[in-house]
């Protein structure tokens, strides 16, 4: 069956341009750029997302401080060779960028038709899910997925469960393919090295909402559903 790269990562965003845009990477003769993109959360914080785009899909002033934005695109992941260790890069990758009007009108419109914060992933569970409970009681389940992209590639997408999905996944083998529905977050924790110093990082990863292991079966496929746990 041949792969459908852009159905095995999708995402959408609306939310404000912060911070200055970096120059990336250039490819023959394209040049890439990467910016932070602020999105609101209900509790009233923000995810602070890291976004690569092409110079052929912005005008000169898209990306000021402030600008909001819609962006359809894929996350992904590469590797970073630092002080001879290698490091897991994240990023999305825009494929469309839009303007978003900030009037009062166009506002109401953008929160009640267009999800400001979605991604799907369908991809293989690549190590075993790491299953804890907080303190408070709350459980939780770490994964990695791998999503096939083009060329022989994939992307390895750091995606965290809670409550029920958080118990179901600690079940689930190496090499499960799971299709995952949630949203790209951010977050800060501490990282203390060998000499006692600690650096504040940045982590992102996917809040996955639901969760669906596909499995085959006499050339069908079978979906097992985990509904997200109710809020």
């Amino acid at each position: 069956m041949d792969t459908n790269y852009l159905e095995n990562n999708y995402l959408t965003l609306v939310g404000k341009v912060t911070g200055e845009k970096k120059f990336s990477h250039e490819i023959y003769g394209e040049r890439f750029y990467i910016f932070n993109l602020s999105i609101p959360r209900l509790s009233g914080n923000a995810d602070i997302i890291p976004i690569t785009v092409s110079e052929r899909l912005i005008k000169e002033d898209t990306l000021q401080e402030g600008k909001k934005l819609l962006i359809k695109g894929q996350f992904r992941s590469y590797n970073s060779y630092e002080n001879e260790k290698n490091r897991l890069i994240l990023t999305v990758f825009a494929k469309d960028v839009m303007e978003v009007e900030e009037d009062e009108e166009e506002s109401d419109i953008v929160r009640k038709d267009i999800i400001t914060n979605e991604v799907v992933l369908v991809g293989y569970i690549c190590k075993k899910p790491i299953y804890r409970q907080t303190p408070f009681g709350r459980e939780i389940s770490d994964l990695l997925l791998a999503v096939n992209r083009a060329y022989n590639k994939s992307d390895y997408i750091p995606c965290i469960a809670w409550g029920r999905n958080a118990r179901f996944c600690q079940n689930l083998e190496v090499g499960s393919q799971v299709k995952v529905v949630g949203r790209v977050q951010s977050r800060t924790y501490e990282k203390k090295h060998e000499d006692g110093t600690i650096e504040n990082r940045v982590a992102y990863e996917v809040s996955i909402g639901s969760l669906e292991v596909i499995e085959e079966k006499d050339n069908e496929k079978e979906v097992e559903t985990e509904n997200q746990e109710a809020v």
